[in-house]
């Protein structure tokens, strides 16, 4: 054990839990993927959905958009409706890994950016979420990574210091932002190479 660290701290999407938008998309699009990301782009989909990480509530943010996009307001909708088709499972071997670092002593939490509706739909599903002592949601707290101020909000939390813990994200650039506020942090690409990491780190 790590006598340095006292808590992991983890990104849902993308390490814990699979999320593919474009599994709500490809009902529009079942034929051409091409057309499929071209769309997302002239929609401006990633900036779109950070809003919504952000806070901003999902029903008038179709609206929004709709307004924008007349010729896609069915497909945008859509994406509101059948949301919860774009949660594809678990990262069974990284919840695992969760599971032996709660073992080990390791205080869990989590922070993710994600709309606070859309996660409270799908956190009851999940058995891990019970792991973790503090989970701070972007859309709840009006605040997304990279932004310092929503790391510092989980820090006051939790009473720790950015040296106490380890950030896990797979993001680089919220990787790297933890990192600039002084996190031990890896950079998640896979749950053989996180689990490499932490046994560098005498974590697991």
């Amino acid at each position: 054990m790590n006598s340095s660290i006292k808590a992991v701290i983890l990104d849902f999407g993308g390490v814990l839990i699979n999320w593919d938008p474009r599994r709500v998309f490809q009902r529009y699009f079942p034929v051409d993927a091409q057309a499929m990301e071209a769309f997302m782009v002239e929609i401006g989909f990633s900036e779109w959905n950070l809003r919504q990480d952000e806070g901003y509530p999902f029903e008038q943010a179709v609206v929004d958009l709709s307004a924008r996009f007349p010729q896609y307001a069915h497909i945008i909708r859509a994406y509101d409706v059948y949301w919860e088709e774009s949660i594809t499972g678990i990262v069974p071997e990284t919840v695992e890994i969760l599971q032996r670092l709660k073992a080990g002593g390791y205080r869990l939490c989590g922070l993710t950016n994600w709309n606070y509706d859309k996660f409270t739909l799908v956190r009851h599903k999940y058995k891990f979420f019970k792991l973790f002592e503090e989970i701070i949601v972007s859309g709840e707290v009006k605040l997304v990574k990279p932004d310092p101020a929503i790391y510092r909000l989980l820090l006051d939390k939790i009473r720790l210091s950015p040296q106490e813990c380890v950030m896990v994200d797979d993001s680089a650039t919220n990787s790297e932002a933890s990192r600039k506020l002084g996190f031990a942090c890896i950079h998640f690409t896979s749950p053989e190479q996180l689990e490499l990491e932490l046994h560098r780190m005498n974590l697991l």
